[in-house]
């Protein structure tokens, strides 16, 4: 990896992503921010300020007049937490200083995660500037257990109550602007989540596992007591195929086809032995991580620039202050070939290479004795072959589906 990608990457990055306070209002059990992780900051109430971001801004004008390639393309700016409506007083500087400084560059979309415990008092402002929302929800009361407020007492109801007003009084903004996110645990199940969101909603909700990284080793049996498998969820529903069907890639066999096909389709498939010749001749570089800041710029609270908000705070790429943006490209990608160095010999002989999955980032003990969790030898790679060959020829009509309906970046 060369520092002059990941200055380009990090010129043209197409969404930027604000942990706009690390404060919340619930205390959800299995947050990544909670005492089962140690992988992150120390949560003290911060709340970023328009000043605190705008050097961001002001570095990347000075580049970009040269490099800049993504003039005109769509720039995504998301709001992030802890809980982002806690500070909205930033959220509309942005909003305001994007609108009136930058609106002639690209054009801009803002978005925003939230636990709607505040959406009665700002739902007329998200929507009149179409703020896309993923509220977090993990189904009926039971399911959403876990999501409890300081007190310890159930955010259920109340968080009910402000989706339902916010569909009564906005009914074309809801239906093209939210969407569900919830995460999946010992108390609710895909088909829990599915039918209590689509039936109430009309709505499909991303549905995801616990965070498996970072976990601090006297709570991982608490963590794997709620822990539950997507695939296994949904194969032991009573509706799988209706599942299956309505949640399409969002099923793991599905999105692994997806995945598969990506990898192995050369653009004409003439037989199914086309699958595996490898066309490309150019070199790429190991494991499935990301290019640094190639999908997203995540700024904390504290000023630490990360590729991504679902790593581990000590990994942070560079440090914004009211002063600068301090971030040396030239030690980015040292960094990132020093770690491409320890998984070399594991690299080299996996039968998955060049069309690796697994983030360096969510390895154990990256620093020091890394073992990849998706080395695959021979013997496990004739079986995958073999299981995504068997899904295409179970599912013939989702292949077609599948290249006719799905974009993969």
């Amino acid at each position: 990896m060369h520092p002059e990608q990941i200055e380009d990457a990090f010129l043209n990055v197409n969404q930027i992503v604000f942990e706009v306070t690390d404060g919340c209002n619930l205390n959800c059990t299995y947050c990544g921010y909670s005492d089962l992780y140690g992988n992150y900051d120390k949560r003290e109430g911060n709340f970023l300020k328009i000043e605190d971001i705008t050097p961001l801004f002001s570095f990347l004008d000075k580049l970009q007049q040269k490099k800049n390639k993504s003039i005109d393309d769509t720039v995504y700016i998301s709001f992030y937490g802890g809980e982002p409506l806690l500070n909205m007083p930033f959220i509309k500087d942005v909003i305001s200083y994007i609108r009136s400084h930058r609106k002639d560059e690209h054009r801009y979309e803002f978005s925003m995660t939230t636990n709607a415990v505040l959406l009665h008092k700002y739902m007329d402002y998200l929507a009149a500037n179409k703020v896309h929302l993923l509220i977090s929800l993990d189904g009926n009361e039971k399911n959403n257990s876990y999501r409890v407020t300081k007190s310890g007492a159930s955010s259920f109801n109340n968080i009910i109550k402000n989706i339902d007003l916010l569909q009564d009084k906005y009914p074309e903004y809801f239906k093209d602007f939210v969407n569900f996110n919830a995460v999946l645990h010992n108390r609710n199940s895909v088909e829990d989540i599915y039918k209590y969101i689509y039936t109430r909603y009309q709505k499909t909700p991303r549905i995801g596992e616990l965070n498996n990284t970072g976990i601090l080793p006297e709570k991982r049996d608490k963590f794997e007591k709620m822990y539950r498998n997507t695939s296994e969820s949904l194969y032991s529903s009573e509706n799988y195929s209706k599942l299956e069907h309505e949640l399409f890639t969002l099923v793991p066999s599905y999105h692994n086809a997806c995945n598969f096909l990506h990898t192995y389709n050369i653009g004409v498939i003439k037989t199914y032995n086309e699958f595996f010749v490898n066309h490309k001749k150019e070199n790429f570089i190991p494991t499935g991580t990301c290019m640094p800041f190639s999908k997203k710029n995540f700024v904390t609270v504290n000023g630490k620039l990360l590729p991504c908000e679902r790593i581990g705070h000590n990994y942070a790429l560079g440090q914004l202050s009211k002063t600068g943006l301090n971030i040396d490209f030239e030690k980015i990608a040292s960094k990132y070939n020093s770690y491409y160095d320890k998984l070399n010999k594991q690299c080299s002989r996996c039968h998955q290479l060049g069309a690796c999955y697994q983030c360096i980032f969510n390895i154990d003990d990256m620093d020091n004795n890394p073992v990849c969790h998706g080395f695959m030898n021979g013997k496990n790679f004739v079986s995958f072959l073999a299981t995504n060959m068997s899904f295409f020829e179970s599912h013939p009509l989702d292949y077609y589906r599948m290249m006719e309906e799905v974009v993969l970046k």
